[in-house]
């Protein structure tokens, strides 16, 4: 036999290994095409389609990018402190500091409704592939981007008009191997029911972040309204588990994992990691540190500027280990190996040669002739040049007007009758802007575009008219109206030739640079976005081909199941435990933030069990959108709350290391015994059945 040959059939092996089934306890699976009979080998346990309904049923998604679950019959959802920390803050006032005092409805009536949250609930799930396929066929760019947008939009126009308050999208699977239509119930009334003081819901603050231990009570309780009452959950719904999970024992993950990257080529790898990572985490630490020197100004501005700092280093800190993933040489030469045992297994095939075998080099190119426009395009359509929510605002009034008046199927995606609802509650939220704090974002992030594109840049010239960034910002924040909700509910149906004659300054700035971004973002979806579908559905079918869906897609911000156990890992030559109590967070506890306890814990302490376990870690496979997903057990009950993952885990965006990669949960003892001994929430405690 040749050395090529030999090569061949060893590369193929390869293949077959890297590509092939998941591992144990590794995949993010959707919930219609969930691995039981695996699941079954590993656990000794199956679940079945009444098991998995019941779980779908019972999930919850938070639009805003987290995941919770119902937890009583009446509506009540369980999610992570900071999943609900834009409400808690946008609840608090100078005189009423939330995060900082907690919050308890004693009483229904003091149940606070969150200014702009949606909760969604999963209904259905339908495969729309070949109708999408058939309206995309032979098209290419600009041709393909208007197609599949087109598409995207009837199918979801269609499936939202089967009832009030559905919200329908339509999602890429696979980078574009398959496209399923997910149906939800959209909730919009969602109030908070408690939360506990930030200084225990993030109790070791950024240092301790993406680590374990852990100490954190990291929850909040919202609950879901419909016509103004809590909405009837019955059957629907995860209970409590009478006893904590332990060492060994099996347990669900069920959440919607935001964005993973494990099906990208080797070409988009290096990108990320030559590119975007780099100079993201370039541009995320200059924004922390004029946010920390802001919030070192007095209380009122640490308390205004505390949920986009916490935003900026939790990104900042999980960009890091991404990063460090990609840097390391293993992953990307393990695509390597694996990419090129596929394209030889397509190339051995002819018709699959024919039809799939130029994937990657598009891929190639497509990447290739992005990166000198990469910039560009994250400084203007992608908004990193202009932060602000009054631009936000402002932006999506001008676009909002303009493109109500074209077909649906024309419009930009975020303004078609499926979509808009969500945006339309952002535009009418009440929730309060403070122009200190958005002139300093918007002053900085001016100051970034012109650096980023040059002071030459015609584009820049129109952006500063003359000014620096500073004064830009100021006279434009200080000059607008779009802070009073009022006045923005009256701009939200205006006509373009209303908003073309606003005297309003941010209104008149995001006309005068509205069309240059569109231009950005054509050139974006026609010769990024639908090569890079067109390329990778490719690459999925040849893989569906070759070795069937024995795998999952990547994430994609839908509901996903996964599972694994209650275990500890191996961490700088020393064994990590899997379980902490309630009793380490004392001994871990100082006077100064962030390891500061709140004086609500340390009264209660001689009534505490500090044996009571507190965090543990499982092998769950999660990602970032996971953070307020339930864990539950084989009887369908919550045993804990996910809210983070291990330092390890960052680079699950690339790949599941089972060795190491952990999800970090709350303990449903723990739960039970904060409401119970150190909040009094008896209200609470009692319907959750305690």
């Amino acid at each position: 036999m040749s050395v090529v040959a030999r090569l061949g059939i060893s590369l193929l092996l390869i293949a077959f290994a890297a590509l092939g089934p998941a591992r144990a306890d590794e995949g993010m699976w959707t919930v219609n095409d969930f691995p039981a009979e695996k699941v079954a080998r590993a656990y000794g346990f199956k679940p079945d389609q009444a098991w998995l309904d019941h779980l779908r049923l019972s999930s919850v998604r938070l639009a805003g990018g987290c995941s919770a679950g119902f937890v009583s019959p009446f509506g009540l959802v369980q999610t992570n402190h900071h999943c609900a920390r834009t409400c808690i803050e946008q609840l608090s006032n100078a005189a009423k500091d939330l995060a900082a005092t907690g919050f308890d409805a004693k009483d229904p009536a003091d149940e606070a409704k969150c200014p702009d949250m949606e909760a969604n609930q999963l209904i259905g799930i339908s495969d729309v592939t070949r109708r999408v396929r058939r309206t995309i066929a032979g098209k290419d760019g600009a041709a393909l981007a208007d197609a599949l947008k087109a598409e995207k939009a009837s199918i979801a126009k269609e499936c939202s008009a089967e009832g009030k308050n559905l919200r329908c999208d339509v999602v890429a699977l696979y980078h574009g191997g398959l496209f399923h239509l997910y149906k939800y119930r959209r909730f919009q009334d969602v109030r908070l029911v408690f939360a506990p003081e930030a200084d225990i819901a993030f109790f070791g603050g950024d240092p301790d972040n993406f680590e374990f231990p852990r100490y954190d009570l990291d929850v909040s309780y919202l609950r879901v309204y419909q016509d103004g009452k809590p909405l009837d959950t019955a059957g629907t719904y995860f209970p409590y588990a009478r006893r904590d999970v332990r060492a060994g024992e099996p347990t669900f993950v069920s959440g919607h994992p935001g964005a993973t990257s494990r099906l990208f080529t080797v070409a988009e790898l290096a990108f990320q990691r030559d590119v975007v990572l780099p100079r993201n985490l370039f541009l995320l630490s200059e924004l922390r540190g004029i946010l920390t020197e802001f919030s070192t100004r007095g209380a009122e501005q640490a308390r205004i500027a505390a949920d986009t700092l916490f935003g900026v280093e939790n990104s900042l800190k999980a960009l890091k280990g991404r990063f460090a993933a990609l840097v390391d040489p293993r992953i990307i030469q393990e695509k390597t190996t694996a990419e090129r045992a596929l394209r030889l297994a397509v190339d051995r095939e002819p018709s699959l040669r024919v039809r799939y075998g130029g994937a990657w080099d598009g891929i190639r190119r497509t990447m290739d002739r992005f990166r000198d426009k990469r910039d560009r395009y994250a400084m203007t359509e992608a908004g990193q040049g202009f932060r602000a929510r009054l631009f936000t605002l402002a932006l999506a009034l001008v676009r909002h007007a303009d493109e109500a008046g074209k077909p649906d199927q024309a419009r930009l995606k975020e303004y078609t009758d499926a979509n808009f609802p969500s945006l339309r509650q952002t535009l009418t939220s009440p929730a309060p802007l403070y122009p200190d704090l958005e002139k300093l974002t918007l002053g900085f992030s001016l100051a970034k575009l012109r650096e980023t594109l040059g002071s030459d840049d015609p584009f820049v010239r129109k952006v500063l008219a003359g000014k620096s960034p500073a004064e830009r910002a100021g006279e434009l924040v200080d000059g607008t109206a779009l802070a009073d909700v009022e006045t923005r509910r009256r701009l939200i149906d205006a006509t373009p030739g209303t908003l073309a004659d606003s005297s309003d300054p941010m209104i008149a700035f995001a006309r005068l640079v509205d069309a240059d971004l569109r231009v950005v973002r054509a050139d974006y979806e026609g010769n990024v976005e639908a090569p890079l579908t067109k390329y990778a559905g490719q690459i999925a079918e040849a893989t569906f081909r070759i070795r069937g869906r024995s795998t999952y897609p990547d994430a994609t911000f839908t509901l996903r199941l996964s599972y694994g156990a209650v275990k500890g890992f191996r961490q700088a030559g020393r064994e990590i435990a899997p379980i902490t109590t309630l009793g380490g967070a004392f001994q871990r506890a100082t006077d100064a933030p962030p390891f500061r306890l709140p004086a609500r814990w340390l009264a209660a302490k001689p009534d505490l069990n500090l044996e009571q376990p507190f965090n543990f870690v499982t092998t769950n496979d999660i990602i970032g959108g996971n953070s307020g997903s339930p864990v539950i057990d084989k009887a369908g009950e919550v045993v804990g709350l996910i809210f983070d993952g291990n330092i390890q885990s960052l680079g699950g965006a690339y790949g599941y290391d089972g060795s190491v990669n952990r999800a970090v949960a709350v303990s449903v003892g723990a739960l039970k015994e904060s409401l119970v001994k150190i909040y009094h929430a008896d209200r609470l405690a009692r319907e959750l059945g305690q």
